[in-house]
């Protein structure tokens, strides 16, 4: 019976074609904008969480309040070297790195640029601590390190993108704020444009060029393993508070452990999918309007056939499944394209982000969940739109219908 009703369905809407598809594209474009909002948006969530997948769970950060911003921006409130041997000092630390950065004029082959310099700790255990949490790789050349002096390493940007007419080879100089630098490595691309523009040198060559002092930027934190990091980073809490002579009103720095940075980047992705998917719904809304509209038509125009078929014997629920079928065929139909097309342009945007812009953050993501998810929105929004029309011709009474010219 429902294979029969299918098949009528199927052959009613063949019968309108122009105004089925016309009515399917309100459909199409709904579930279509949804998916790919969607689909970016847990693209971009599994992306961060590959990001601290490569950080680790043993790491944590500490800045202070109001250095937010760009590196070397500066504020009131500073971190100091001071405190980085203070914190090495706490019991389940295993080892200690910083950075400090500041906005540098670049030079090269008679062009300038401005970008952020950063100033790294060459010792080993700081090093590497760095190196880890940045996810830094060496492309070209080697890592600069202890006991260098005047040599930099560079993001993948100054050899893979226009940042300078000519690319930036290992061996080249660069001249930065008025001093020449050696670069001897290149770094593979982190993904990042930003990151990906980098600069780094020797903390000495740093505070040399930019008279940092003891300025710290920020502070990465490593624990011993087997060790909770919570506990160790409330360890270190304590310590700084005690050493910096402040109280737990007046804490001038904030501290973050990877779960607090994803619950943080999570709460701000839920916000605004949930924005876009609002905004996504009212083309849907649009679409489900257009459906009862045909619908609705639809009724007007067989009503002699909704009265022949109840004259030879159809119920009132026959009737109102058989426009039910149509309505959902409509929003399938729909889901189904909607759903292929927000895939296509999903993962086109996926693929311009990483070759344009240089960022592989913005993944297209196609759970087997978003794909169901979708094609099941659609059947039931034509299905709900359609039930005003199904019911009112369900109860059309064979006699009227007959007689309606």
């Amino acid at each position: 019976m429902i294979a029969d009703y299918l098949r009528l369905g199927v052959k009613n809407l063949r019968k309108r074609k122009l105004r089925s598809w016309l009515t399917i594209l309100g459909i199409v474009i709904a579930v279509a904008i949804i998916f790919i909002l969607i689909s970016l948006s847990v693209g971009l969530q599994n992306a961060i969480n590959q990001q601290f997948q490569i950080l680790g769970s043993d790491k944590f950060f500490i800045m202070a309040k109001g250095q937010m911003g760009a590196p070397g921006a500066g504020g009131a409130v500073q971190l100091t070297t001071d405190d980085v041997k203070a914190i090495e000092k706490v019991g389940g630390v295993k080892a200690v790195s910083y950075f400090t950065g500041g906005n540098g004029k670049i030079e090269f082959k008679g062009q300038t640029k401005y970008f952020i310099i950063a100033g790294v700790p060459l010792d080993k255990s700081a090093k590497e601590v760095f190196v880890e949490s940045s996810s830094l790789k060496i492309d070209e050349g080697r890592m600069i390190d202890s006991g260098d002096s005047g040599k930099i390493m560079i993001g993948s940007d100054y050899k893979n993108s226009n940042v300078f007419d000519k690319p930036v080879k290992a061996g080249d100089t660069l001249n930065i704020n008025g001093k020449d630098f050696k670069v001897v490595g290149i770094l593979g691309s982190i993904g990042n444009p930003s990151d990906d523009k980098n600069i780094y040198m020797p903390m000495d060559d740093f505070k040399s060029l930019f008279n940092s002092g003891n300025r710290v930027d920020e502070i990465l934190v490593q624990i011993q393993q087997g060790e909770n990091i919570k506990d160790i980073a409330d360890k270190v809490d304590k310590r700084l508070v005690k050493f910096r002579g402040l109280t737990e009103k007046t804490k001038d720095y904030i501290i973050l452990t990877p779960e607090e940075l994803l619950r943080s980047f999570g709460t701000i992705l839920n916000i605004i999918t949930g924005f876009l998917v609002g905004v996504a719904a009212i083309s849907l809304l649009v679409g489900s309007v257009g459906i009862a509209n045909t619908m609705f038509t639809s009724v007007l125009e067989r009503t002699r056939e909704i009265g022949t078929m109840k004259a030879v014997g159809a119920r009132n629920s026959d009737i109102l499944l058989i426009f039910l079928i149509e309505a959902g065929l409509l929003g399938l139909i729909g889901g189904i394209i909607g759903t292929g097309l927000g895939a296509g342009v999903s993962k086109i945007v996926e693929i311009i982000a990483t070759q344009q812009l240089g960022t592989n953050l913005l993944q297209a993501a196609f759970p087997i969940y978003l794909i169901v998810g979708c094609l099941a929105f659609a059947v039931l929004a034509g299905a709900v739109s359609g039930m005003i029309p199904a019911y009112r011709a369900s109860r059309l009474s064979p006699v009227d219908a007959l007689r309606y010219e």
